[in-house]
This record gives C-alpha cells, sequence and structure tokens, in this order.
C-alpha cells in the first residue's frame, strides 16, 4: 500500500496501470475525500425522502458498456447496477444550488482545483437488493481474460469530481428509522486504513461526500440489506 493521506492507504497495483487523470488531493490532507456535514438538514431530508418515495416517475438507472466497435452506450443492466433515477423539483433543485454555491470554495480549497460547468442532479434511490458495483466515474474499467484489472480508459473527461449527497442515513438495524438503512455502504475499492480496512463511507442524513472521479477513487454501493438509500448525486468539471 501506499499513504494517500494522513490516515488512508492506496492499493499501490494502481502505479503500474494506465490511467489518464491521476490528480489525487494533498497528501497531507486527512482523508483524500471531504465530507460536508449538514449540506441539507435532517428536516429537509426526511421530506425530501417522502416525496420521492410517493414519486411514482422513476426510470431504472443505466450502465455505460463499449461494444466491440469502440460505440459507448448507455443500457439497463441490472447485474451490474440496480437503482432508480428520478428528477429534483424545483425547491430542492434551487435550495441545492443555493448550498452548493456556498460550499464551493471550501471543495475547490480542499481539492486545490477551479470548478466549472457541472451535470444535472440525478436522484438516486436504493430500495432493500439494490446495489451499485465497483466503477470509476470517468473511465471504463478494462481486464484480462483472468478477470484482473489492466488499465482504465478515460470516456468521460469533463467529470473530474463527483458529489453525492446523502439524504438517508446510515444505521447499524434500520427496523429502528423507516428513512435509514442498513447495508448500502459506499466503498472505495482502493483504499485502505493503516490497518489494511478497506474504507467506507457510513453517512448521516445531510451529509455530502466529494471525491476525484478517476479510478483511484473507484467504488460501489453494497447492497442494501434493510431501509432506504437515498443520494443525490452530481458531477463537475474542474481546472487544476
Amino acid at each position: 500500500m501506499i499513504q494517500i493521506s494522513n490516515h488512508v492507504y492506496c492499493d499501490k497495483r494502481l502505479e503500474q496501470l494506465e490511467i489518464t487523470n491521476r490528480l489525487l488531493p494533498n497528501p497531507y490532507r486527512e482523508t483524500p475525500y471531504l465530507i460536508i456535514k449538514n449540506f441539507f438538514t435532517p428536516e429537509l431530508c426526511k421530506h425530501l425522502a417522502s416525496l420521492v418515495k410517493k414519486d411514482e416517475d422513476a426510470q431504472a438507472a443505466k450502465v455505460k458498456q463499449e461494444s466491440i466497435s469502440g460505440i459507448i452506450e448507455a443500457d439497463i443492466v441490472t447485474k451490474y447496477r440496480k437503482t432508480n433515477i428520478y428528477t429534483l423539483d424545483d425547491f430542492y433543485s434551487e435550495y441545492y444550488e443555493k448550498q452548493f454555491l456556498k460550499y464551493k470554495p471550501v471543495i475547490e480549497e480542499y481539492f486545490g482545483a477551479v470548478m466549472t460547468l457541472s451535470t444535472d442532479i440525478q436522484v438516486l434511490e436504493y430500495k432493500e437488493g439494490y446495489f451499485y458495483v465497483k466503477h470509476a466515474d470517468d473511465s471504463s474499467e478494462l481486464v484480462d481474460e483472468d478477470g484482473q484489472t489492466v488499465a482504465f480508459k478515460c470516456v468521460a473527461p469533463e467529470r473530474k469530481l463527483t458529489t453525492v449527497l446523502f439524504a438517508t442515513s446510515h444505521i447499524c438495524n434500520s427496523d429502528d428509522d423507516n428513512d435509514g438503512f442498513s447495508g448500502g455502504e459506499l466503498l472505495f475499492n482502493y483504499f485502505y486504513d493503516k490497518e489494511g480496512n478497506p474504507v467506507k463511507i457510513k453517512p448521516q442524513a445531510g451529509d455530502m461526500v466529494v471525491f476525484p472521479s478517476n479510478p483511484y477513487f473507484s467504488h460501489e454501493v453494497l447492497p442494501v440489506q434493510k431501509g432506504y438509500r437515498l443520494t443525490l448525486v452530481q458531477w463537475h468539471d474542474a481546472i487544476w
């Protein structure tokens, strides 16, 4: 392992792989990702979750696949991803944008970047048994015949930073809270603590997690065991 922040280590195999974007934050940060507490208040999170639960206009989220011709298309592949996607209503869109402008300087200072364009906000719902397998937000993972990762092909270079806002909380036993969930952790596949344990984010409602979109930050959403996991996800271009 190689140390990339005060408390997080990275799988050293990444140094040997072909990766277009290797940008990492300052190694003297506590972690290579940033957690912003109370980006949304608990009350707003609870109300948002109740709205989405009542919304019947959901679509199954897609994953991008590259064909032998090199054409990249999005399709529904439930063995890789089981997630519902919604459109954020006007009130929450406006409030989110207001909050984002407030915290934008904090994000830029943390990562030493200047943020430019951002994608639309995706509202992603994970019910019991839903998940998303390992992936990098800006790249496709290339594997050999043995299933070993050999390289990453950058397919979304405009994605430099990823933001994930949690509207429900991770709790040990979701039976105690109708708006919480167990399982469903955000797992960084190549990150470990000093004891070698995988880095898993177990958020509280209102927490925003920010991290670079490159393959060092490959991640997955572990299967939700019980409860309801709701996030607002966005990708941002930036200049380093």
